[in-house]
Protein backbone atom coordinates (compact mmCIF):
# COMPACT_ATOMS: atom_id res chain seq x y z
CA UNK A 1 0.00 0.00 0.00
CA UNK A 2 2.95 2.19 0.86
CA UNK A 3 4.32 2.33 -3.26
CA UNK A 4 1.18 3.88 -4.84
CA UNK A 5 1.24 6.97 -2.14
CA UNK A 6 4.71 7.13 -2.29
CA UNK A 7 4.82 6.83 -5.73
CA UNK A 8 1.95 9.85 -6.19
CA UNK A 9 4.14 11.79 -3.34
CA UNK A 10 7.10 11.44 -5.68
CA UNK A 11 4.70 12.95 -8.46
CA UNK A 12 3.85 16.03 -6.86
CA UNK A 13 7.47 16.64 -5.53
CA UNK A 14 9.14 16.04 -9.14
CA UNK A 15 6.44 18.33 -10.49
CA UNK A 16 7.62 21.30 -8.14
CA UNK A 17 11.36 20.44 -8.80
CA UNK A 18 10.35 20.97 -12.43
CA UNK A 19 8.97 24.19 -11.86
CA UNK A 20 11.63 25.42 -9.45
CA UNK A 21 14.00 24.16 -12.22
CA UNK A 22 12.40 25.81 -14.74
CA UNK A 23 12.31 29.78 -13.26
CA UNK A 24 16.25 29.47 -12.08
CA UNK A 25 16.67 28.22 -15.92
CA UNK A 26 18.06 25.00 -15.43
CA UNK A 27 16.33 23.20 -18.94
CA UNK A 28 18.33 20.51 -18.53
CA UNK A 29 17.51 19.19 -14.30
CA UNK A 30 13.52 19.62 -15.70
CA UNK A 31 14.33 17.61 -18.11
CA UNK A 32 15.28 15.11 -15.81
CA UNK A 33 13.08 15.48 -13.51
CA UNK A 34 10.00 15.09 -16.09
CA UNK A 35 12.02 11.54 -16.62
CA UNK A 36 11.87 11.01 -13.20
CA UNK A 37 8.40 12.01 -12.97
CA UNK A 38 7.18 9.66 -15.84
CA UNK A 39 8.69 7.14 -13.81
CA UNK A 40 6.56 7.73 -11.07
CA UNK A 41 3.35 8.04 -12.76
CA UNK A 42 3.72 4.63 -14.59
CA UNK A 43 4.59 3.08 -11.28
CA UNK A 44 0.93 5.11 -9.73
CA UNK A 45 -0.82 3.94 -12.75
CA UNK A 46 0.61 0.40 -12.48
CA UNK A 47 -0.49 0.29 -8.45
CA UNK A 48 -3.67 2.02 -8.79
CA UNK A 49 -5.34 1.94 -12.46
CA UNK A 50 -7.61 -0.77 -13.70
CA UNK A 51 -5.30 -3.36 -14.64
CA UNK A 52 -3.18 -3.42 -11.77
CA UNK A 53 -0.04 -5.43 -12.03
CA UNK A 54 -0.14 -6.16 -7.93
CA UNK A 55 0.93 -9.80 -6.99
Amino acid sequence: MLVPVTALCWIALMVGAMITHGRRGELRFAALNLAYLALAVFVAWGRFGPGAFTG
